[in-house]
């Protein structure tokens, strides 16, 4: 997000550009997982659940699952994928992808660290049953009709008095999760956390960009 053209009526700083990241499927995986197959990872700082509660998988496929295993592992990916998510891409790694060999193993390397870590590279994606499916046509639906608002009533338009001193401070990135309550966390030195309510909350969204520091 950013001014697009001069405008002297216009209070976004034209250089400023922060990028919104909603949508990513890392991180959607992981709540989803944790929620649909009834995990309890005990870990600090996790976030609070989903504000549409997915459809539980059966009782019989989680008999079958590994869900200690799992439930162990979430914390760790959980932070590992929180992080990546609130690290601005670097430009040069596209371009560097962009010039490697199809197939090569700098490729690989280059396509690995622009996605991170995420759960189908732990434990591939068999998790993602039907009732995935669902929920994730349901989440970006909802998101395309946000997404579709006028931009005078966008989050970050209405919150500048607290997004211009942020940005100066290093804020590039925020990362919305779909989760409840207020769960607001720094991430990086360039990154934030929010949740979709918060963000959507002109108050709550002032008051969250004015903890980066």
């Amino acid at each position: 997000m950013l001014s697009s053209r001069p405008d002297p009526d216009n209070p976004w700083p034209r250089e400023m550009v922060i990028t919104i990241e909603d949508t990513s499927h890392q991180l959607l995986d992981l709540l989803w997982v944790r929620q649909a197959w009834a995990l309890e990872p005990v870990g600090d700082d996790l976030p609070p659940a989903l504000v549409e509660t997915p459809a539980s998988v059966s009782a019989s496929e989680r008999a079958k699952a590994p869900i200690a295993e799992w439930q162990d592992a979430w914390p760790e990916l959980w932070h590992a994928c929180l992080l990546h998510a609130g690290t601005p891409t670097d430009p040069r790694t596209i371009e560097l992808l962009k010039a490697s060999p199809l197939g090569s193993d700098e490729r690989m390397r280059l396509l690995a660290e622009l996605t991170g870590p995420s759960w189908r590279d732990r434990f591939g994606g068999d998790v993602f049953v039907e009732e995935y499916e669902q929920w994730q046509h349901d989440f970006f639906e909802r998101h395309r009709e946000r997404s579709s608002l006028p931009y005078r009533v966008q989050p970050e338009p209405l919150a500048l008095d607290a997004l211009v001193p942020a940005w100066r401070l290093g804020l590039t990135k925020i990362v919305e999760i779909p989760c409840r309550g207020t769960f607001t966390r720094v991430v990086g030195p360039h990154g934030m956390l929010v949740t979709a309510e918060t963000r959507a909350d002109p108050v709550r969204y002032l008051a969250a960009l004015e903890q980066f520091s």
